[in-house]
């Protein structure tokens, strides 16, 4: 009986003295320092997260706000916007960027073909676009870049080909 009362004592004072950590290293368990490091951890690690998703965000809302000033600098710049649906659709030609600068649109196709020889003497990359109400258009400036293409149209009305009323198609 005083060897289990002994037992007793001496085990209740290492959980005393040494609390439950001694028991769980026995065990093969986390201490309840190692478990506050990972609690930590997981707190940093949801923190960097939740910063990362912020930060998404962030760089959301400035290519919205950008893609905005574009839109109302095209508007200051009196620029029109089309999309080809909205004027007959395409007829064959497949195209391969969403903006093009529209510096002409014709009913005869060797028109359309001429502009475009001009256009391209002066070093500018055209491509000729059908339509399916008859017209062919001259493109230049492609680009998938909605900033790219303003630049590209301020550049542009400088051009002493370039109409009054020259255009954005945007192929969606």
């Amino acid at each position: 009986m005083k060897k289990l009362l002994f037992i007793c004592i001496v085990m209740s004072l290492l959980v005393s003295l040494t609390g439950c950590d001694a028991f769980r290293r026995l065990a093969g368990r986390p201490t309840s320092e190692e478990l506050e490091q990972r609690r930590i951890a997981l707190i940093e690690q949801r923190e960097a997260e939740h910063q990362a998703r912020i930060d998404s965000l962030r760089i959301v809302e400035k290519q919205l706000a950008d893609s905005l000033a574009v839109l109302d600098s095209l508007k200051q710049l009196e620029g029109t916007v089309l999309n080809p649906t909205k004027i007959g659709g395409l007829y064959t030609t497949k195209l391969d960027y969403k903006y093009y600068i529209v510096v002409g649109a014709f009913q005869q196709r060797s028109f359309a073909e001429r502009l475009l020889t001009r256009v391209q003497k002066e070093g500018y990359v055209g491509t000729l676009i059908s339509f399916r109400n008859g017209y062919n258009v001259v493109g230049i400036c492609q680009s998938d870049d909605l900033n790219k293409i303003n630049a590209s149209l301020r550049k542009v009305r400088e051009e002493p080909f370039c109409p009054s009323d020259v255009w954005i198609l945007v192929n969606e």
